[in-house]
Parts: C-alpha cells; sequence; structure tokens
C-alpha cells in the first residue's frame, strides 16, 4: 500500500472529465434522480418518521394528538431530519419538506466520497465511481434518515478534515470541529462515531508518516526494530489529534444516564446474519440484480490486491479496515435501537473502494476504461433503482386512497401484512398507516414508542397491546421469534372500544367472519393481498376466532 499520491497528481497534468467539478456536480444530480417522482420517497421506516413529524409540528394546536402520543423535546444523538424538518415543513410543507431532505442525503454522500477521494489522491481515481451507488445501499432503503444524513454529512466533513491537515491550518480544524462534532453526533451518533474512526485512522497515518515514516522526498524509511514503538507514538499523537472530537462522549453519558432512557444491547457476534448484511449491501428490489453488483464491488476490491497496475491508500485503507473491525464488534441491537452493525457496512466497503488508485504506470487509455466502466456502473444502478421507487410509489399511491374515506382525528388501528420469510423485495409498507397521521392527524398504532431512543412515545392505555410498533404488523401464521401477531389474532382480538376505524393493507387471507362488526368504506382486491378500510359499529360484539378459544399472548 502506497502512503501518498503522486507529486505530480496534485498540480501536474490536466484532470480528466471524471476529475473536473461539473462531474462532481453531475453525479450528486445523478444521485437525486430515483426521489425525483415518488411524493414520499419509499424508504421502509420513513412514513413512520413523517407521522413523528406531524405530531411534532401539530401537538400544540391539535389537542387529541396529545391524548394519544407524549413528545418532549430533548438532547439525544438522533434528531437529524427531525430539527431539520422544523424550518423545512413550515417553507414547503411536510411531505415535500421531507422530501427535500432525503433527496439532499445521497446527493450529500457522493459529494462526500468524491471529495474524499480527491483529497487522499490528488485527484479522482477511475475506481471512486464503483463507489457512488452505494449512496442507496440498504441501511437507507430501510429508511434510516437520520443515520444516513449524519454518514452523509461525516463524509464530507472528513473530507474537509483531510484538507485543513494537508493545508497545515491544524488551530483552525480544531477549533472548528468542536461544534461539528457535537452538531453531528445531535444529527446521530453513528455518523459522528464515523467520523471519530475516519480522523482517528487517517491522523494516525499522518502522525506515522509526518515524523518517521516517509522522508522529504516521498520514500519509505526501511523497516527497523523499533517501527512498534512508532507506531505507538503515532496511535498516541492520533488520540490527541481527534481531541476535538470528544466533547460528544460527555452528551452522550449525559444522554444514557437519564431517568427516561430504555433499550438494551444485546445479540453480539452473530456472523451469519453479519454475513447477510455484508451481502444485502446493495438490496433493493431484484435479488440477482443487487447480488451481481456487490460482486462488481468486490471485484474491484480484490483487483487491487492483484493488479500491479492498481494500488491502495495506506490512509483510506486503514480508515476501512478500522470501519470494518467496528461492525464485526458491534452488536445488532444497541440500547434498544436494531441494526446497528449492518448500517455500517456499505460505508466500510466504500471507503476501501475510495482507498483504490491507480499507479503512476497505468497508460491514460486504462484508466478512461475504468471511468467508463464506472460510469456506466452508476448509471445502471441509479437507473434500476429510478424503476423500482416508481413501482413502490405506485404501490403506495393504491394503499393511501384509503385515506379519502377517513376523517380528520379518527382513532385507527391498522394491519399490514407480511410473511415469515425474509423476502429480498420488501414491500416497504410496513409504516405506511403513519401517513393517515400525517395527513389525517388520526391515531396510528405503528409508531415506535421507545424512551430515549426517540422524542414521542405512546400514551394511549385503552388500544392496550395494539398501541404501538410492532401491532400493526400481521401474518398468515405465528411466525417463529417475532412479535408479529396473525391476522385472524388481531381482527378478533383488538380492542374495538378504543378504534373507530381498521385500516388492512395487504394482509394475508382470513375468514370473512372476522369482519363482523366492521362497516366496508373502501376496498382493494380479495383474498391474500387484498386492502380495505372499515368503521367500526361499536353496537356489534367482536367475533370469535374460527375454531372457538382464542389463543394466548394475544
Amino acid at each position: 500500500m502506497s502512503t501518498a499520491p503522486p507529486p505530480a497528481s496534485r498540480h501536474g497534468d490536466r484532470p480528466r472529465w471524471w476529475q473536473t467539478r461539473g462531474f462532481v456536480a453531475a453525479m450528486a444530480l445523478l444521485a437525486l434522480l430515483p426521489l425525483v417522482w415518488p411524493a414520499i420517497p419509499p424508504l421502509v421506516d420513513l412514513p413512520g418518521h413523517m407521522g413523528r413529524y406531524r405530531v411534532q409540528l401539530s401537538i400544540g394546536d391539535q389537542p387529541w394528538l396529545a391524548h394519544w402520543y407524549d413528545f418532549r423535546w430533548q438532547l439525544i444523538g438522533n434528531l437529524g431530519v427531525d430539527l431539520a424538518i422544523e424550518p423545512m415543513a413550515r417553507v414547503f410543507g411536510l411531505e415535500l419538506g421531507t422530501k427535500l431532505v432525503v433527496m439532499a442525503i445521497p446527493a450529500l454522500t457522493v459529494t462526500g466520497l468524491l471529495s474524499i477521494a480527491r483529497e487522499v489522491h490528488g485527484r479522482i481515481p477511475a475506481t471512486a465511481l464503483f463507489a457512488l451507488p452505494l449512496a442507496y445501499s440498504y441501511p437507507f432503503q430501510f429508511g434510516f434518515v437520520n443515520f444516513a444524513l449524519s454518514v452523509a454529512l461525516a463524509l464530507n466533513l472528513f473530507a474537509w478534515w483531510l484538507r485543513l491537515a494537508r493545508q497545515g491550518r491544524l488551530r483552525f480544524r480544531a477549533a472548528a470541529f468542536v461544534p461539528l462534532s457535537v452538531g453531528l453526533w445531535v444529527c446521530h451518533t453513528v455518523g459522528w462515531g464515523m467520523l471519530a474512526v475516519l480522523a482517528f485512522s487517517a491522523e494516525m497515518i499522518r502522525q506515522h508518516d509526518r515524523a518517521f515514516g516517509v522522508t522529504a522526498r516521498g520514500t519509505r524509511v526501511p523497516w527497523r526494530r523499533d517501527d512498534l514503538r512508532r507506531w505507538g507514538i503515532a496511535w498516541v499523537r492520533a488520540g490527541l489529534g481527534v481531541a476535538p472530537l470528544a466533547l460528544p462522549l460527555l452528551l452522550m453519558a449525559l444522554w444514557r444516564s437519564g431517568d427516561h432512557v430504555g433499550g438494551r444491547t444485546f445479540d453480539w457476534f452473530d456472523w451469519r446474519a453479519k454475513f447477510q448484511w455484508i451481502l444485502m449491501i446493495f438490496r433493493d428490489r431484484w435479488m440477482a440484480f443487487d447480488v451481481a453488483s456487490l460482486a462488481v464491488l468486490f471485484l474491484i476490491l480484490f483487483r487491487g490486491f492483484r493488479d500491479p497496475s492498481i494500488e491502495y491508500s495506506r490512509q483510506l485503507g486503514l480508515s476501512a479496515l478500522f470501519l470494518l473491525t467496528v461492525f464485526l464488534v458491534l452488536p445488532r441491537v444497541v440500547f434498544g435501537s436494531a441494526y446497528a452493525d449492518m448500517r455500517l457496512a456499505p460505508f466500510a466497503a466504500a471507503i476501501a473502494v475510495v482507498a483504490i488508485r491507480p499507479r503512476r504506470g497505468l497508460s491514460s487509455r486504462g484508466a478512461s476504461t475504468l471511468a467508463v466502466a464506472g460510469l456506466a456502473f452508476v448509471v445502471v444502478r441509479m437507473g434500476a433503482a429510478t424503476v423500482s421507487y416508481a413501482m413502490f410509489a405506485d404501490s403506495y399511491g393504491t394503499q393511501l386512497a384509503a385515506l379519502d374515506r377517513l376523517p380528520q382525528g379518527a382513532r385507527l388501528v391498522s394491519f399490514v401484512g407480511e410473511t415469515c420469510h425474509n423476502q429480498w423485495t420488501m414491500s416497504r409498507l410496513e409504516h405506511l398507516p403513519a401517513i393517515a397521521l400525517e395527513r389525517r392527524l388520526a391515531y396510528t398504532n405503528d409508531q415506535w414508542s421507545m424512551a430515549g431512543a426517540q422524542l414521542l412515545t405512546t400514551r394511549y392505555v385503552a388500544a392496550r397491546r395494539y398501541a404501538h410498533d410492532p401491532s400493526q404488523i400481521v401474518t398468515s401464521v405465528q411466525c417463529p421469534r417475532e412479535y408479529w401477531r396473525p391476522i385472524s389474532r388481531s381482527l378478533a382480538r383488538f380492542p374495538r372500544d378504543a378504534f373507530d376505524y381498521v385500516w388492512l393493507i395487504r394482509v394475508p387471507d382470513y375468514d370473512p367472519a372476522l369482519e363482523r362488526g366492521l362497516i366496508p368504506l373502501w376496498r382493494h382486491g380479495r383474498g391474500t393481498g387484498s386492502s380495505a378500510l372499515f368503521r367500526v359499529d361499536h353496537s356489534v360484539s367482536a367475533p370469535e376466532m374460527p375454531g372457538g378459544l382464542l389463543p394466548p399472548h394475544a
């Protein structure tokens, strides 16, 4: 692995077409394309977040919301879009404001990756283009928008961190990154943690090479017996160098020590799950296509080790190794927040790809060929995402037609169909009921209720076990190791005195007798995968489940 970019790459030959600022801007615009058509970005968790934003913005004006939900502002490391939506919703409205914030995330991710590549290598290497489709990686598809926004910001801040070091403006960097690190932590803790890991690894290489490892001419000093000591000194100096990023450690200690905090940390070292997270880095709609795209990424990484015309930057190579280590060590659930480890896998891969650069001996024609291949990879992935998102948007439109029959302020219980199999193509309807909260100010039972993890908790006692997520998820049978209920159990057991309306979204087939006391207002389809909106007739008693006795643990 190489230490620094060739001197000529800083101030030498004219930049190629993929190394210009215009190309970076074009790639950022291309990253917006999949999100242009859908009115609501079809990300799994995003509709649920939009419901929370509605409570956040309207709870002071609509008194019934305070009867159902408890919303309290507090300083936590998970407020990125929650804060951004305050001005955006007032200017553009909640739905368009949310869409614009979400659209900024992949664009910022692209500019961050290309800025890091330019700063480390002197010019953007053609291989860096292969990392750009990771702006639409699985964590983003899942709708972890605060996390995704914080990582996009962290990438851009890391590029600036490297630039200030190259310019020798270390005192200014230290002063600037104290408030920036706090702001990034407020956006999301993981983004701050990623910036700290990236900055520490880069600072470690810089300190080692500046003091011990590289001569003024860029020649590597041969290995000596005291190399371990030199690396130890570099480690200490790197720690001191990233000290300006440490203030959020105090904020995190205060956050997690409060009485309001809930959530456990568990599920360590599940290697089978971690392998699946890597396999699902590009997970969207078409499994064969997504896995083939991952194979292309690994082919590029493998070529970096095998091809003598390509090398790795030690700076970014160490950063990728550190991120991979954190991914392997981190448990699946941290403080009640699931999929904590999964979120890091795409960005460890992205930094590893950005770490690759051609050696000085690579021909101009070879670099151009790589750039064309990388651009084709970006265009194909973005084009497929555009088609996929349009299809999801059509599904959203079909289901949301039910809300035309729902009055404002309705007490609504919703049930969304799911299977016991982890199907590659997710319906992305799991939190669509929250759009009833966002558009109709209705109660919905899909909101998360984890004290300390976010600002909203449910307080509608009458809903009992149908008050919050995941009570909206229903299946045809009881799934192993899941809290989801069968559709028959949910229809028979939900507290009818607590709700006035029932919304079924692509549910499994069920016995029509379970509709007793439910007056249909809207339907789409019949049998498995059908949807409907009902009004509850409180004068009719709830039906029993087919077979007579109700099962326990309803």
